[in-house]
């Protein structure tokens, strides 16, 4: 995943609507959103728990490459929706400090000593290089830190979208912070800078809930027929065209093409995503905790052996794979874990402040 899935919290954590934990200190909550965020972290859950699977097989790899296409996007719209409000002042700065780098620093560094015990005894602790789903935290952290820029441009779409082309075309971008991923999913960052309540609303009309139906079975057929012929690296954001061995064109190609298919695909996800306060709701305003603890699940079974078994090789065994991780992601969300790990995923770390400034 990617994934999945988003870290800052800009709101207290009861008020807070943003999704994955940023926001702009708002206090209603869009039942919405919040169902939204839920269903968006249970197909990150879901499409990380297919990865190890043994000889998956074209149906999977189809459903793989059908969900990591948008579910992503979707998080990251989100996100820059709930970050139109950004605007660089010392509270909001802190705010996306301790919402953001600091649950960076504090599951880098759990993450490397979890894999030091259970796969890799000298694996090293890299804080530039994020493990694994941890780099959508830098990411955001930059996407944010840059949201007056964005405001100020007057066409900030397409210059993200040929920022984007540019970074998938280039050969001279390291990993440092896993920038090339930051660059090529900036473009859905931006473009939820640029929505409006209305545009939303525009998703939820029968009309557009009808049409998503057609629309989402044929994107599956095409992501069936495209397994053999297309890498999922693409979809990943991580690499650019040479590293995939393609012609460089390929690269902005590729680009736009995938930034269509997955304002396509996730207008039909979000069309279908219920406005009423559900059981799902509650869940999340959890779904950062969902997406940083879901991993030590997932790689622990793959490391430990939790997928050799034949039965995962069969149609049952990736079923029950399919709906255990979306029952664990869903507990991980749920109120007494976050009670949990509040300290570590939305400290206030008020006593780091000075005296005057400790209400930010």
């Amino acid at each position: 995943m990617v994934s999945p899935l988003s870290p800052a919290r800009t709101g207290t954590p009861s008020s807070d609507p943003a999704p994955v934990g940023g926001g702009t200190g708002v206090t209603a909550r869009d039942p919405f959103f919040d169902n939204a965020k839920y269903l968006a972290i249970v197909l990150v859950a879901v499409g990380h728990s297919w990865e190890p699977l043994p000889g998956s097989g074209r149906v999977v790899e189809a459903l793989y490459t059908f969900v990591y296409v948008f579910h992503m996007p979707v998080f990251i719209v989100i996100a820059g929706y709930f970050s139109r409000g950004f605007d660089m002042s010392p509270k909001r700065v802190w705010r996306l400090v301790t919402g953001v780098l600091v649950p960076y620093a504090v599951f880098e560094v759990a993450y490397t000593l979890f894999h030091r015990t259970v796969q890799t005894p000298g694996f090293p602790l890299t804080p530039t290089d994020p493990y694994w789903i941890l780099w959508f935290l830098p990411a955001l952290f930059l996407w944010r830190i840059t949201t007056p820029f964005w405001q100020l441009v007057r066409w900030p779409v397409p210059l993200a979208l040929a920022v984007a082309a540019l970074a998938s075309m280039s050969t001279g971008i390291g990993d440092d912070l896993q920038l090339m991923r930051v660059l090529q999913f900036l473009p859905f960052f931006v473009l939820g800078l640029r929505l409006r309540p209305e545009h939303f609303a525009y998703l939820r009309r029968t009309r557009v809930r009808v049409a998503a139906l057609p629309v989402a079975l044929a994107a599956l057929l095409v992501a069936y027929w495209s397994v053999p012929r297309m890498s999922t690296s693409w979809l990943f954001k991580s690499y650019g065209a040479r590293e995939l061995n393609e012609p460089v064109w390929t690269g902005a190609a590729m680009t736009l093409l995938l930034f269509a298919a997955a304002l396509v695909l996730g207008a039909c996800f979000l069309a279908w995503v219920p406005s009423r306060r559900l059981w799902m709701t509650a869940l999340g305003a959890g779904t950062l905790y969902g997406y940083l603890l879901h991993g030590f699940l997932i790689r622990g079974a793959q490391y430990l052996g939790g997928y050799d078994d034949p039965f995962f090789e069969t149609p049952s065994g990736r079923i029950a794979v399919t709906l255990a991780a979306a029952l664990l992601v869903t507990a991980l969300c749920t109120p007494p874990v976050r009670r949990v790990f509040r300290y570590v995923v939305e400290p206030r770390m008020r006593w780091a402040l000075r005296r005057d400034d400790s209400k930010a």
